[in-house]
């Protein structure tokens, strides 16, 4: 066994220190025994490193003084390491080496993301959640303000400013406020006058009054005084902007701030005159720094002309011109700064310095008032420029005589055989076979322009020859397609919308004609997108552009029923009634299925006063439609409305054979209900009601009959038997609780609404006739307790009806526009809403408020027959006759069908064959 001892066993190295090596030195901790030896000392350090760059073979290199010097350049190179660091050449085993490292760092990356993701967005939330932003505590009330109209913006209330408000209000009553003596004014009055005079008899003269001790007051200068005090203070104001009387606050006028900088008369206060001294030396250190920069000179001219110096203007622009002679924006605006007798000389020197330049040759000619000489100019400049476009122009213009001006363009189409706009206007100035000749040059030479094109094709339809227009149009789209100048859809369209507006109906159908189809695949959404540039053109008070539009959509999509009505409203909107009646004959021959389109047809013969060719129009459809029941109505209230009723009772039994529904058998039932026949109707229900139990509208006509004849205890039955038939018709379960309260029956009146609102619980139509009974029953605590159930329990959306009767039959008159505001919050644009705050303004005299919110309840929905009567109502007190005129009108085209007070006359027997205007004038006499 050797006598050797391992490693560890074995004494240390002279002066070794543990963790020399990395930079550590000795120390001590807790867990150490025995007393903390020190580490070594500083000899010894430089000891243990000598030997070490010794053996490293750095030991001159260890010599040097390093004290101090921790910039060394071996540092800060990792190129160059030594010492430590020296390892060699960083080679191709490292590089691998980082890159693996570096790949399996981004993979553990990669793998803790999520989790790290969900544990950051966790404590984000949570954060968050602890400590909310303003802006978040508010996002919701914000969210709300979308809502709020601009008269809601405007009802808010000024915030009031709190701050320091008790310390202000202590200083106020601290101050005193004292009355200027008459005496004061008086002395201010006479301020500038040389000696006064005292009349000997003490008599007061007029306008004064003399004082106990004999002085004198004159009123007169005291009133004068005043004056000059405030005509002072309004001065002060008026320099100021808006401003206090003690001139301490200002405010800026933002609509006239812009337009008053640009004004030339500017008051010289201290601080604009400080400005504009400051832009002086800013403009002189530009012009000296560069005196060839235009802009500079033209700057520093306007800048005194701004100041009021125009004479100094003048000579800053002349010194301008000096040092830059060939801008012609520094000579034009020598020009104009100088008057027309100067400008003219100005203009000569710009000319001779820059004879090439336009602007100052059109500029010369402006400053001439003869047109001998203005002509004389523009011809000099034509001698100097002859390819100039714009001098051509001038010199056209000039001319009164056409034959002048024809030599003019002749000459200029020569020297700029690329100008478009030439060539038209010489064409323009040519009889019509020349014209073709000039136009046959402009293509050869300009084959790129379709306006030439569309020029030519204009000048044959002045020569009334279609064909040709077509024709033309189909080589143009040949031939710029060759030339790869074809325009896009849009500009053929507006082309076509010009082309109309100046007459040339013929090309703009051929232009559309050739040209809509452009671009577009059979993949392509095209109908929708020729629906909406027919619309476009309509919106522009294009019609002509539309209907070629439409007819060229037609074509392609012939038996679309979508198009042809659009096209049938055009016609019925903008067109002639000829043009109407062409237009849905054409409809029903491509679509001979629609019932709505043939039905249309016989109106419109029918309003012509045509009834024989109505019912041909009505025969020609049940050819093609045997079994339609709308074409069986049609047919029928064709000839009750003309007075035929055996022939339309005909009908409808007829009908009744070949096309038995619910609503043939009813509308046969009214139909002989309004004659007065009612035990026929009668009749008639019960049939109906043995084929169609489910039909609410039987069950309701059934019980009127019986309300009509006096027979009340059988159409509470016909009621009762219906709501168990059909318990979701709410107009029935109406009628019904309306009948028990008209026979006294109250309480069974309120069990048929709670069964009523069981069966349907979310209709506001229920929940308003509950309240209403409580209302009529002068029972107001209960009818409050039901429309607070109401508006907790109805979808806000249809909580418009609610809101109006909550407001104009539960709520003080005081207290209803701040009741209104919160309805609208709630329900923004119900017509019923928007129609109950109408009427509010209107009771506050708030014409104009009123006349508005009516309206915006009819843009809502027209078809609401209740807004009209109200709107109609209105005006029959406030309107003049022409509004009321425009609204009937209005009314009769929209023929509204809904409306509980207008259903309500609308559906009344006695009412059955009167038209929207009487309907509306009785609903509007009705209304309360």
């Amino acid at each position: 066994m050797s006598g050797r001892r391992d490693f560890l066993n074995q004494p240390a190295p002279e002066n070794y220190v543990a963790g020399l090596g990395r930079g550590a030195t000795g120390f001590t901790t807790r867990s150490d025994l025995g007393p903390a030896r020190e580490g070594p000392s500083e000899d010894q350090i430089k000891e243990a490193l000598a030997k070490r760059a010794a053996q490293l073979g750095f030991g001159d290199a260890i010599k040097k003084d390093d004290k101090n010097d921790d910039n060394d350049e071996r540092y800060q190179d990792p190129d160059n390491e030594v010492g430590l660091f020296a390892g060699g050449i960083y080679d191709k085993d490292d590089d691998e080496a980082d890159r693996i490292y570096r790949e399996i760092d981004e993979k553990m990356d990669r793998r803790r993301k999520a989790r790290r993701e969900a544990r950051e967005q966790a404590e984000r939330e949570e954060y968050e959640r602890q400590n909310p932003k303003i802006a978040h505590q508010f996002a919701d009330l914000k969210r709300g303000l979308e809502g709020i109209t601009e008269d809601e913006w405007a009802a808010i209330p000024e915030v009031g400013d709190l701050t320091g408000k008790n310390r202000r209000n202590k200083q106020a009553r601290q101050q005193r406020f004292y009355a200027v003596p008459d005496s004061v004014l008086a002395a201010a009055g006479s301020a500038g006058e040389l000696g006064t005079t005292i009349a000997d008899d003490g008599a007061a003269t007029n306008g004064s009054s003399e004082a106990s001790d004999g002085t004198m007051t004159n009123f007169a200068k005291i009133g004068e005084a005043r004056d000059k005090v405030l005509q002072v203070r309004l001065d002060q104001a008026s320099q100021s902007g808006t401003s206090t009387v003690s001139g301490s606050a200002t405010s800026v006028d933002p609509k006239g701030y812009l337009t008053s900088l640009t004004s030339s008369s500017l008051p010289q206060s201290a601080a604009q005159v400080g400005d504009i001294n400051r832009a002086r030396e800013l403009l002189e250190s530009v012009i000296k720094t560069n005196p060839n920069n235009a802009p500079g000179w033209i700057a520093a001219a306007r800048l005194e002309e701004l100041a009021g110096k125009t004479v100094a203007a003048r000579n800053v622009i002349a010194r301008g011109c000096e040092k830059c002679p060939r801008n012609e924006d520094v000579w034009l605006e020598n020009i104009r700064l100088n008057d027309a007798r100067n400008a003219k000389i100005i203009a000569a020197n710009a000319i001779s310095k820059n004879n090439r330049s336009v602007r100052l040759w059109v500029q010369a000619m402006s400053l001439e008032t003869e047109p001998r000489s203005k002509k004389r100019v523009i011809r000099q400049a034509l001698d100097h420029i002859p390819e100039s476009e714009a001098l051509w122009k001038e010199a056209v213009n000039l001319e009164e005589d056409p034959a002048d001006a024809r030599l003019l363009l002749a000459k200029a189409t020569e020297l700029i055989p690329l100008s478009v706009d030439l060539w038209l206007a010489l064409a323009h100035l040519e009889t019509p076979e020349k014209a073709q000749v000039v136009l046959n040059k402009a293509r050869k030479h300009c084959p790129t322009s379709h306006e030439i094109w569309i020029a030519a094709a204009r000048l044959q339809e002045q020569l009334a020859d279609e064909s040709k227009v077509n024709l033309l149009m189909k080589r143009a789209i040949t031939m710029l397609a060759k030339e790869s100048a074809m325009p896009k859809r849009e500009n053929w369209i507006g082309e076509a919308e010009k082309c109309e507006a100046e007459g040339a109906i013929m090309t703009c159908n051929a232009i559309v004609r050739e040209t809509l189809g452009w671009g577009l695949d059979e993949d392509d959404d095209r109908k929708d997108i020729w629906l909406e540039d027919a619309r476009g053109s309509i919106n522009r008070g294009n019609y002509q552009t539309a209907r070629a539009i439409y007819a060229y959509a037609l074509r392609v999509f012939a038996t679309s029923r979508t198009v042809w009505l659009a096209a049938i409203d055009l016609e019925r909107a903008h067109g002639s009634m000829e043009e109407l009646c062409q237009a849905l004959e054409k409809a029903v021959n491509a679509c001979p299925r629609s019932e709505e389109m043939w039905m249309m047809l016989a109106k419109e013969k029918w309003m012509a006063g045509e009834v024989d060719s109505a019912r041909l129009v009505l025969a020609r459809a049940f050819q093609q439609n045997p079994n339609s029941e709308d074409l069986w109505l049609a047919a029928v209230k064709l000839e009750a409305e003309n007075d035929q009723q055996d022939h339309a009772r005909k009908l409808l039994a007829d009908a009744r054979q070949e096309a038995p529904t619910d609503r043939v058998w009813m509308k046969s039932a009214a139909f002989e209900r309004q004659l007065g026949n009612l035990d026929t109707a009668l009749d008639l229900v019960q049939q109906a009601l043995n084929l169609f139990p489910s039909a609410a509208k039987l069950w309701m006509m059934k019980g009127q009959i019986y309300e009509d004849i006096g027979k009340p205890l059988q159409a509470r039955e016909a009621y009762g038997t219906g709501v168990k038939a059909v318990p979701s018709s709410v107009p029935l379960w109406l009628l019904y609780s309306r009948l028990e309260e008209k026979l006294g029956q109250l309480p069974k009146a309120r069990s048929v609404l709670d069964r009523a609102r069981l069966a349907v619980p979310k209709s506001a139509e229920l929940w308003c006739e509950s309240v209403r009974v409580e209302r009529r029953a002068q029972n107001m605590k209960q009818a409050e307790t039901l429309m607070e159930r109401a508006l907790r329990d109805v979808p806000k959306p249809n909580q418009g009806i609610l809101w109006s009767e909550k407001i104009w039959h539960l709520t003080p008159r005081p207290q209803r526009k701040n009741k209104a505001l919160e309805g609208i919050k709630e329900v923004d644009s119900d017509p019923a809403l928007l129609t109950a705050v109408g009427r509010i303004f209107w009771g506050e005299r708030r014409l104009e408020k009123a006349l508005t919110w009516f309206e915006k309840a009819l843009v809502r929905d027209a078809d609401l027959g209740d807004t009209w009567a109200w709107y109609y109502k209105f005006l029959l007190e406030h309107g003049t006759e022409e509004k009321r005129a425009e609204v009937i009108s209005k009314c009769v085209s929209v023929e509204p069908r809904h409306g509980e007070t207008w259903q309500a006359v609308a559906k009344d027997p006695k009412n059955a064959r009167k038209g929207p205007e009487e309907l509306l004038k009785l609903v509007a006499a009705e209304l309360r």
